[in-house]
């Protein structure tokens, strides 16, 4: 269907350890949805967004991303889809001694000629959508100020800024506020809600708190051990399911 911009088959990965992360995964996404993954700590979810940016290959199944199945394409055809997905993890991965501005021009490097990215020659263009997306995140002020000045959530907004300056047509965010505090987390969330809704760009975020879930996913599928076992509206998970992804012990202030 046209309007799916992601499309997940059978997808398994096990690693050399013999440990098998993903076990026959299967879902679609629309574009323009702010899908949210949720689910234990080893329950799949890194290893998902990793296998469908190509960061890990999957060990079979299929992830086909604007109709092209990525799955079994060579190292160059990856480099050029990976333009389309950006990636933010949990822990910023910026370049602590470059300027702010610095790091989100990294965005573009993937689309540059080795030539030009060994020099760091970026164009007028690249600087001004730089900018451009350092306002959308609320921080163009800090652009000449070293990454490793800034605060936690701060250099999220700047990694937010730097995946979104690639241009993506897909965002995945891999635990994007797992380091930061409520606060902090709800400022993050709220800038990737304007990149999804502003921008229109497709968010596949893993989260912990359903809190959260609740208040930005538009569509929630939950992994244990490996295995889908949950697909849904944030308002679905009741009580009895939230015990069935995260066990009978599982706090229930985390529902909340």
């Amino acid at each position: 269907m046209s309007d799916m911009i992601l499309s997940v088959r059978n997808l398994v990965k096990t690693y050399p350890n013999g440990v098998q992360a993903l076990k026959g995964v299967s879902f679609d996404v629309k574009k323009g949805e702010f899908l949210v993954v949720i689910g234990l700590s080893g329950s799949g979810k890194s290893t998902l967004l990793r296998c469908i940016n190509r960061l890990h290959d999957p060990s079979s199944g299929d992830v086909l991303f604007e109709g092209k199945n990525i799955s079994r394409l060579d190292s160059d055809a990856v480099k050029s889809i990976r333009t389309k997905i950006g990636m933010i993890f949990q822990h910023f991965n910026l370049i602590p001694r470059h300027t702010v501005l610095s790091n989100v021009l990294m965005g573009r490097l993937g689309q540059m000629s080795i030539w030009k990215s060994l020099f760091g020659m970026f164009s007028d263009e690249d600087k001004n959508n730089a900018i451009k997306y350092l306002k959308l995140v609320g921080i163009s002020d800090k652009a000449k100020i070293r990454a490793d000045q800034l605060s936690g959530g701060q250099q999220q907004r700047v990694a937010i800024a730097r995946a979104l300056v690639q241009n993506p047509s897909m965002l995945l965010a891999d635990e994007p506020v797992a380091s930061l505090d409520p606060a902090t987390s709800h400022i993050v969330m709220d800038y990737l809600k304007k990149a999804n809704q502003e921008l229109g760009i497709t968010i596949i975020c893993n989260l912990h708190f359903l809190s959260l879930v609740r208040q930005y996913a538009t569509r929630v599928i939950a992994l244990k051990d490996g295995q889908l076992v949950f697909e849904g509206s944030p308002d679905d998970i009741t009580e009895e399911w939230f015990r069935k992804i995260y066990g009978d012990d599982a706090r229930e202030v985390r529902i909340n």
